[in-house]
């Protein structure tokens, strides 16, 4: 059963995942983010950084409600960190509500935090050991096992803290059934892992659900005794607090943050480090610190305190079972993925546009420390090229530049004080510019009257497809200006219609002329008729004079 799950609806593309995994363990593809199994050390800080709650934790509620049904008592393991998690409420306070959910009873794990003490106390004495890492943390034994295999012989094959009070409380109940509860996702995979010892986990969140759903309120109030040094356990240094013996051949220290721990396990692979008990803990603050802290808080010395406060200064009393029963076996977890030869790494390189080392940015938005990185993780099919935030932002300003640059139109932007931010070279060739410099963080007034600008911004009301002359360069235009308000930007498109204004000429003063041309034919063209007519009457006249004299002469005769 997978411990960590992904809601498919929520994830919305961020990459807020992959820039916070320490390990990079987690894959996109269709825009979607997946958690490889394999390569997972359950940190969990995916699951604490994801803004949409993409990532979710298996919920083991109804397993443990069936283990309440089964008849057999049913005893939880409570992580020392509760007391940070729940104010001022003690261990009594905690059994009590736990009772009235069904549990048989309520122990702490710093009972079992204090039999792997003594475990590590045993082995420091013994003195045989060069390096001794601690392996309480399961994220950080799945770093060593997954990551750094070299360091194993270094880790403490011992038992974790919850696992050895889950032996304890069977040991004493032997039909009782175990569930750790704690602020930890790590622990669910380490139940499962290894089975037969812890029955189920629980986080804290999922504790308080169910408390609240019965409207149990756990009481505030501290508990009495003198006993419980190992409930440190959950602090940075915890484990070192909680000592009462030590060996002088050795340094301790503690080391908190899966990135410092990375550095550690680098320096003990390469031989840099010797006779160290090192106290490693996945989570910065340690518990204290983990990833299902409930509603998330982090208040790192609230917490301390609260943790110190309720610490004492005398152990637990214990009965240590015999070693054979503590020892666990840490074996390496080989990842499957192989990385890619160098030139199959340049190709990629050059895919996202990085043709040289100068085009590297190594600006770390795509989750990858370098761009190399990023090219093996898209080789094994973990990352996409489009994860690139420069590629991309190449690429848009590439593709709108083509096309600013190539438009036949003019084309010019304005802030709101009526200054040029752009110009392409169609405007500089209308304006009869040189260069976008000479005009660009000037005035458009240099270059243009700014009347219809001043209207547009005052308005809000476009300008679209307005004849303009522009008297200093004889041009005409078709001018279209549009405010932007969300950028509060001037956008000024130009149209040069000079040739079809030219034309236009031409063809009214050639139709002009035509006119002009007809109506001296016709003027023409009547006075000849005028004069045709006149003739035409003239002889009319004489040939009826003559017609009539010849028609007395005959009559005469």
């Amino acid at each position: 059963m997978e411990c960590l799950t992904l809601k498919k609806s929520n994830c919305k593309n961020c990459y807020k995942c992959i820039r916070h995994c320490p390990v990079k363990s987690i894959r996109f593809s269709g825009n979607q983010a997946y958690i490889i199994g394999n390569e997972c050390i359950m940190c969990g800080q995916c699951f604490v950084v994801c803004p949409q709650d993409a990532k979710q934790i298996v919920d083991e509620t109804e397993k443990v409600k069936v283990l309440l049904q089964s008849g057999d008592p049913v005893i939880i393991s409570l992580a020392p960190s509760f007391i940070a998690n729940y104010e001022g409420v003690g261990i009594g306070a905690m059994r009590e509500a736990a009772k009235k959910l069904g549990f048989f009873d309520v122990e702490e794990t710093a009972i079992g935090a204090t039999i792997v003490k003594n475990e590590y106390e045993k082995m420091l004495a013994d003195g045989t050991r060069d390096i001794l890492i601690s392996s309480c943390c399961h994220s950080v034994n799945l770093l060593i096992q997954k990551y750094f295999p070299s360091v194993l012989p270094y880790l403490a094959d011992i038992v974790s803290p919850m696992q050895a009070h889950c032996k304890d409380i069977k040991r004493r109940y032997p039909n009782a059934k175990t569930v750790f509860v704690g602020p930890c996702v790590a622990k669910k995979d380490e139940a499962q892992y290894y089975e037969g010892i812890v029955d189920a986990v629980l986080t804290f969140d999922e504790l308080t659900a169910w408390l609240k759903a019965e409207n149990v309120v756990p009481e505030v109030k501290e508990d009495e005794g003198d006993e419980g040094l190992a409930r440190f356990f959950p602090t940075t240094g915890g484990i070192l607090k909680s000592m009462t013996e030590t060996s002088p051949d050795y340094t301790y220290m503690a080391i908190d943050g899966t990135e410092n721990c990375i550095s550690a396990l680098k320096d003990i692979s390469e031989g840099k480090i010797h006779r160290c008990f090192i106290e490693m803990s996945a989570c910065v603050g340690s518990c204290v610190g983990g990833p299902v802290m409930e509603k998330f808080h982090r208040s790192p010395i609230k917490d301390y305190l609260a943790v110190a406060h309720f610490a004492k200064d005398k152990d637990f009393e214990v009965v240590q079972p015999e070693e054979i029963e503590m020892q666990k076996n840490f074996t390496a977890i080989e990842k499957k993925l192989q990385p890619p030869t160098e030139s199959e790494i340049r190709e990629i390189l050059r895919q996202m546009g990085k043709m040289k080392p100068s085009d590297e940015l190594n600006c770390g938005s795509c989750g990858y420390d370098s761009c190399r990185e990023k090219a093996i993780a898209i080789y094994q099919g973990k990352a996409e090229i489009s994860m690139c935030l420069p590629y991309l932002k190449d690429k848009a300003e590439s593709f709108s530049d083509t096309i600013v640059r190539n438009t036949p139109n003019g084309l010019i932007v304005l802030n709101e004080k009526l200054e040029v931010q752009q110009i392409n070279k169609a405007a500089l060739k209308i304006m009869n510019l040189r260069f976008a410099s000479d005009i660009l963080g000037d005035g458009v007034v240099r270059i243009m009257d700014t009347s219809d600008f001043v209207s547009v911004l005052n308005t809000g009301s476009r300008i679209e497809g307005k004849r303009v002359y522009l008297a200093e360069y004889d041009k005409y235009v078709e001018e279209t200006i549009v405010y932007d308000r969300e950028f509060r930007l001037l956008i000024c498109i130009l149209r040069d219609v000079t040739e079809e204004e030219t034309q236009r000429e031409k063809k009214e003063n050639i139709s002009r002329q035509t006119v002009e041309i007809a109506d001296k034919v016709v003027d023409k063209q009547m006075r000849i008729v005028q004069e045709i007519a006149s003739l035409l009457g003239e002889t009319a006249a004489e040939t009826k004079i003559a017609l009539s004299k010849l028609k007395e002469s005959i009559n005469n005769e």
